[in-house]
């Protein structure tokens, strides 16, 4: 019994350890990329949740409930989430890509950038990123939202921040002064 509850003690000290470190990690990326404190929480906190899952499954083994019953209500509790999250399958894929962003995407708050759509103009300087969608305000002063899970599968065009953002390019000519 003392072994079982040194085990478990070890356990929690390394989830600790870990979750502190990692959060410390994720705070230098945000940081790094200029991400926006309140999205940076969210990030740490959904990883220190399936941390959390994952160190209580190790604790339910060496506990001695056995690997068949632990891996049973492991396997039944990710059953029951993805049915319950396939009816919201777009707010699973925005969280996910969400997460996605935060590491790997190369823009930042104020970039200016255009989302690549055949129909419609998607341009604008970046607003906020959050773990839903991303925020872009046109030339015209609208607040545009996009969701994340687009935002991976469109191209995104970053543009220099005096270039006007439209598809079309006109030119004017010269009109002149009547006297």
């Amino acid at each position: 019994m003392f072994n079982q509850l040194l085990m478990c003690i070890v356990y929690l000290a390394v989830f600790t350890f870990a979750q502190r470190q990692v959060s410390h990690w994720i705070r230098q990326q945000a940081k790094k990329k200029q991400v926006n404190e309140v999205r940076s929480r969210m990030v740490t906190r959904l990883i220190s949740y399936f941390m959390f899952f994952v160190t209580l499954s190790v604790m339910a083994v060496s506990l001695g409930l056995g690997y068949q019953e632990v891996s049973l209500f492991v396997s039944s509790a990710f059953a029951v989430l993805g049915v319950a999250l396939f009816a919201q399958w777009s707010i699973l894929s925005n969280i996910t890509a969400g997460v996605l962003i935060f590491f790997v995407f190369p823009y930042r708050i104020g970039d200016r950038i255009r989302i690549v759509e055949k129909d419609e103009d998607m341009s604008g300087v970046i607003v906020e990123i959050s773990l839903f969608h991303i925020l872009l305000k046109r030339e015209s002063g609208d607040v545009m939202t996009y969701p994340n899970s687009l935002l991976l599968q469109k191209g995104v065009v970053k543009l220099p921040n005096n270039q006007v953002a439209t598809k079309k390019v006109t030119t004017r000519k010269a009109i002149p002064k009547r006297k």
